[in-house]
């Protein structure tokens, strides 16, 4: 449902292209000050290593601007990090201000 509802705000790209790798998931604001939201999958890890993936990889240079040019996007980046253990089933999600 949380999907959903996103594609009207949202123009969501996913395996995109960024940084030095593919985020799984970047949810572009159709307003350029709201909020980009970067989302990391993963199996059998945790959240905390999903935002390590973003930041390391610099998937957030999705939303700045080429060089010399004003950014895009004015709004917050946040990065997503969502785990699922297959042991016990259980999701986990957190999220961090870039």
């Amino acid at each position: 449902m949380c999907y959903l509802s996103a594609r009207n705000k949202y123009r969501v790209e996913r395996e995109d292209r960024a940084g030095k790798g593919f985020a799984d998931f970047i949810f572009y604001p159709e307003h350029k000050n709201a909020d980009g939201i970067i989302l990391e999958l993963k199996v059998d890890s945790t959240p905390k290593e999903a935002i390590a993936q973003i930041k390391h990889k610099r998937y957030d240079l999705r939303f700045q601007g080429k060089l010399g040019e004003k950014p895009k996007f004015t709004g917050r980046i946040l990065a997503v990090g969502i785990s699922y253990s297959r042991e016990t089933k259980e999701h986990r999600c957190e999220v961090e201000v870039l």
